[in-house]
């Protein structure tokens, strides 16, 4: 029997940040994420009092064709936190269409199969594994606080790893904070080479809501101040 993912959403839009951000992709948002970011942006995919009625669970080879006639070259699987599944299959059917695959993990669980491009966005509450920092293509740091910048350095092994892109994301309720850009600022001017000023475009431009098959952001709380 063909394995089954249980799916939150899939919709075609563009990718709003990273090395290829502007690029046309469709995305695939699995369910599942034990990390539980207070100001996670995709908390439907995880929340306890959103939990919806029934679960689409689909084959790897339905989301395959599915995205394959999105006019996409690129598949993005996401989450809610993707490597709490075996992706192997998913992958390899992606693939067997044709289809570019990346990834967004925050690194803490293994990554399965042969993604195109991995990007690993770590969080405190549960840092990286090793093996998934070997295989990051960029790192994307959510920047809540000033303190995030040397803190995060130093989980991922800034010293130790090398990496071509390391981004660093106001976190979307902090967008406006001066601590919070300016500590940005000074790291991309002041620090590491590879540190480079982050953004959400696709916020700015609301593309994802233009896809009928998005679903709407989940309020942590109710409380939009501190984000989704």
């Amino acid at each position: 029997m063909s394995k089954t993912y249980p799916v939150h959403e899939t919709f075609h839009t563009f990718q709003g940040e990273g090395v290829h951000i502007g690029r046309p992709a469709y995305f695939i948002r699995l369910y599942g994420c034990p990390i539980h970011c207070p100001w996670c942006d995709s908390a439907g995919t995880w929340h306890p009092t959103w939990t919806p009625a029934g679960i689409d669970r689909l084959t790897a080879e339905q989301l395959a064709a599915d995205a394959g006639g999105s006019l996409s070259p690129v598949v993005v699987i996401t989450g809610g936190e993707p490597c709490i599944h075996d992706l192997e299959p998913l992958i390899t059917a992606c693939h067997k269409v044709g289809l570019k695959v990346h990834i967004e993990t925050s690194g803490a669980f293994p990554i399965t199969g042969e993604p195109d491009w991995v990007t690993l966005s770590p969080k405190k509450w549960k840092p990286p594994i090793e093996e998934s920092l070997f295989k990051a293509n960029e790192i994307k740091i959510i920047v809540e606080e000033p303190s995030d910048i040397p803190l995060y350095s130093e989980l991922l092994m800034l010293n130790k790893y090398s990496y071509d892109h390391v981004w660093l994301h106001p976190e979307w309720s902090k967008r406006e904070s001066p601590a919070v850009l300016n500590a940005i600022s000074d790291a991309v001017k002041y620090g590491m080479r590879t540190f480079r000023a982050g953004w959400q475009i696709h916020k700015l431009y609301s593309v994802d809501s233009l896809d009928p098959n998005s679903r709407p952001l989940v309020p942590l709380g109710g409380e939009e101040e501190r984000g989704y």
